[in-house]
């Protein structure tokens, strides 16, 4: 009907060349689609030619915002009386809600892992798009996102990308600022587990013997072959952590990449029983004179707890450093460049530091160690994480096992 008005006057011929654009009335109205919805929208405007084509203008910037997830009925539609049941309170924008979201989770968590939770954050909020509004992303957005950071980066990388995504959009279905269903839409990829891959004995004594060039580098191996320590838990130890008469050690921190140190990985201190090689390497480390005294360092508990501690470096890069300013700790990415020299000098196959604790697990285990006692001295909160990762050198000493445990039971009767 709108359109038999504008005939006679000229009008139709424009009209005809704009879609979603009619006569309502005496005025002109926009008609477009959103959140599966047919919107129509009265503009109030007389027509004219002139007024047409404003229209269309209109319609195209409302469709364009639309497609990039960041369209604001209300921006385009102050007067209308149908922008607040399109739109809410709860409408923001992903940039705005980031930042809210980081300084919540703030408090929760240390600096360190808020750093690697930001970096997460920031790559995949720039990528869905930081103007679009929470409330347009759809469960599709995210899959897509899934197969951007999964083209340049490690499954690993990705997955915790996605993990850290969920968070934040579980915080955002919580709050209203997003339909139900994102979070879940975050689905991490599968990964091949890789299996450990521990020292021999030939492959140690290469390394103790040929790899290593320094007293204090052969002797810190020994003990995280024979202790399990995390290379972060290894780098911290100090003077004061060993008790020699007891033959153990108190495992009461890590130190990070950037030289902060933290409890260590399960928030729990620990002590470590020492075999008789690792407790032989902690008297070779006590007598070395590295000329550092005790210091004052910083533990990070939590976000707002911390204590002070005053102790000696067990293990420090001044002992063989080059330069005239050096840190008196190993940090873990300092460690890694000595052990991949020692490594390439004993003309073995390069590992990661890891692979140390690896190794006292696979042996613990061949040896048919108790597992609840590994997974203690490992620091692990039970020994699942034991039958998980090392199931193969479990299994290796099947054949023999039930032997063994026959002949247990034949002592115990």
């Amino acid at each position: 009907m709108g359109r038999e008005r504008a005939a006679g006057s000229g009008l139709e011929a424009e009209l005809a060349k704009h879609t979603g654009i009619e006569i309502h009335g005496n005025s002109i109205r926009v008609t477009f689609m959103w959140r599966k919805r047919r919107c129509r929208e009265t503009l109030g405007l007389p027509v004219t030619k002139a007024n047409i084509k404003h229209a269309a203008q209109l319609r195209a910037a409302v469709l364009h915002d639309i497609q990039l997830g960041r369209f604001d009925y209300a921006r385009h539609f102050p007067n209308s009386r149908q922008a607040g049941n399109y739109s809410s309170a709860r409408d923001e924008r992903l940039r705005a809600l980031l930042a809210r979201y980081k300084a919540l989770k703030a408090v929760d968590i240390t600096e360190e892992t808020e750093s690697r939770y930001n970096i997460a954050l920031d790559i995949c909020i720039d990528l869905l798009g930081q103007d679009r509004l929470g409330s347009v992303l759809l469960p599709e957005d995210i899959q897509k996102l899934r197969v951007v950071l999964i083209e340049t980066r490690a499954t690993s990388t990705v997955n915790h990308y996605l993990a850290t995504l969920a968070g934040f959009l579980g915080w955002c279905e919580a709050n209203g600022y997003c339909r139900t269903g994102l979070a879940s839409a975050c689905e991490r990829f599968s990964q091949t587990e890789r299996d450990p891959d521990p020292l021999t004995k030939a492959e140690l004594d290469a390394v103790l013997n040929k790899g290593c060039l320094h007293p204090m580098d052969r002797a810190a191996v020994t003990l995280a072959v024979y202790t399990g320590l995390r290379p972060g838990e290894l780098c911290a130890l100090a003077r004061e952590d060993i008790d020699l008469v007891k033959g153990q050690i108190h495992v009461n921190r890590a130190i990070t990449s950037r030289g902060t140190f933290k409890l260590p990985k399960t928030g729990k201190k620990r002590i470590v029983l020492l075999l008789p090689p690792a407790l032989e390497a902690c008297k070779e480390l006590l007598d070395i004179d590295h000329g550092i005294g005790s210091q004052v360092i910083t533990v990070q508990l939590t976000r707002h707890e911390s204590i002070q501690e005053t102790v000696t470096p067990l293990i420090s890069p001044v002992m063989q450093a080059r330069r005239k300013k050096v840190n008196s700790w190993f940090i873990p990415t300092s460690w890694n460049s000595k052990w991949a020299n020692i490594q390439r000098r004993a003309k073995i196959r390069p590992r990661r530091p890891y692979q140390t604790r690896h190794t006292y697990a696979c042996w613990c285990l061949v040896a048919r160690g108790n597992l609840a006692f590994i997974a203690k001295q490992m620091g692990h909160k039970d020994f699942t994480m034991l039958v998980q990762v090392y199931a193969k050198w479990m299994d290796d000493e099947s054949p023999s096992e039930l032997q063994h445990i026959w002949a247990g039971m034949q002592k115990a009767a």
